[in-house]
């Protein structure tokens, strides 16, 4: 059940990274084309929140289940560290800023609509980068899939 879970959360990234690109730049084309912010371009917006939120909720179960995961554990050790704080935190901080940036564009003015969400969902892209754990990050055992 664990490893199920742990592909679950690494190939659902990929679908929430996707998802964030894309409504980053549709966000950003119709702010700089002066375009007005539609239905369609809002429901993309909410595919990126609900897929970072299932994301969210994987990730919930394997902190409870994770054999990384120490709680009052060694924090000079990276691993423990990064699985037990900097990986949750970083990731909380993200969905967040996604949900905020949703509503906020959600109830803004049209023609602010479009430049709220694109800023909203950029930090929170850059987040969930930083806080990815890479393959290139070896000493944090993360892979591509």
């Amino acid at each position: 059940m664990y490893s199920i879970l742990v592909h679950a959360h690494s190939g659902i990234r990929w679908v929430v990274l996707g998802l964030l690109v894309y409504a980053i730049y549709n966000s950003f084309s119709k702010w700089k084309g002066n375009n007005v912010f539609e239905a369609g371009d809002r429901k993309i917006n909410l595919f990126a929140m609900a897929a970072t939120h299932l994301q969210i909720i994987l990730g919930f179960v394997l902190y409870t289940k994770s054999p990384k995961v120490m709680h009052g554990g060694d924090m000079s050790n990276a691993l423990v560290r990064f699985f037990t704080i900097e990986h949750m935190t970083m990731m909380l901080l993200a969905a967040v800023l996604i949900t905020v940036g949703y509503a906020w564009s959600k109830r803004t003015a049209d023609h602010k609509k479009a430049k709220i969400a694109f800023w909203f969902y950029l930090v929170s892209l850059i987040v969930m980068i930083a806080g990815i754990p890479w393959p290139f990050r070896e000493e944090l055992g993360g892979a591509w899939f």
